[in-house]
């Protein structure tokens, strides 16, 4: 834990809040200790905050394309990025069967709101919004980029009526610190759409979707396959 913050250059005060902010459930559950739940719960609204504030003196925008952008800023998906590249992950205390597996996405994204939290108890919103500045603002144009293709998938297919996709994972592979999922999309349960490989079943399914995408064709709004 000492890394991470001499690394982020963090002259903490207290260490252990840092280290419950990194501490999973199932490693609070195993070693009777507590765990990160509810510095994840501040950390959300702290970040939620910053965010706002941020947007809101960067572009002269509306409320509704200022909450666009902000959902996608702080989303899962976002904070996945911005946790990786402080290699969050390294960190964080997980229990056995967790630890055998590696965290996923939701533990490293949920870690990360509640290692936020953890600064703004022990330094203060200055801070704070120090590290945001440093650890999130420049990779801020990356998560407004993300795509989500799922839900560009199903308007598609919804255009053309009132037809019903799934995905299904195909399966998995690799060890467990590194597993891969492939995930393939169907129309109707019978028609294959696309396939798409990721470390996540989430990012597989993205990726399965983007697939699908480039192989419907859309013509006066109706889906044709």
């Amino acid at each position: 834990m000492k890394e991470l913050l001499d690394k982020l250059k963090i002259k903490y005060n207290d260490i252990k809040i840092y280290e419950r902010a990194l501490t999973h459930s199932s490693f609070a559950y195993e070693n009777n200790v507590l765990d990160n739940e509810r510095l994840e719960f501040l950390g959300d609204s702290v970040l939620g905050f910053l965010m706002t504030e941020h947007l809101y003196l960067k572009f002269d925008i509306d409320e509704g394309k200022m909450s666009k952008m902000k959902a996608k800023a702080i989303s899962s998906d976002a904070l996945y990025i911005y946790a990786n590249h402080i290699n969050l992950k390294k960190y964080i205390k997980l229990g056995k069967g967790e630890k055998n597996k590696g965290p996923n996405e939701a533990i490293i994204s949920n870690s990360f709101e509640a290692f936020l939290g953890a600064i703004y108890l022990d330094k203060g919103i200055e801070t704070t919004k120090n590290i945001f500045k440093k650890n999130i603002l420049p990779y801020l144009t990356e998560t407004l980029e993300l795509k989500d293709y799922k839900s560009l998938l199903q308007e598609l297919i919804q255009a053309g009526g009132k037809r019903k996709i799934n995905y299904r994972v195909l399966k998995e592979f690799g060890p467990s610190h590194n597993k891969k999922f492939e995930v393939q999309v169907k129309l109707d349960k019978n028609i294959i759409l696309g396939r798409g490989l990721g470390s996540s079943k989430k990012e597989a399914e993205q990726n399965a979707a983007k697939d699908a995408i480039g192989k419907v064709e859309y013509d006066n709004k109706k889906v044709i396959l």
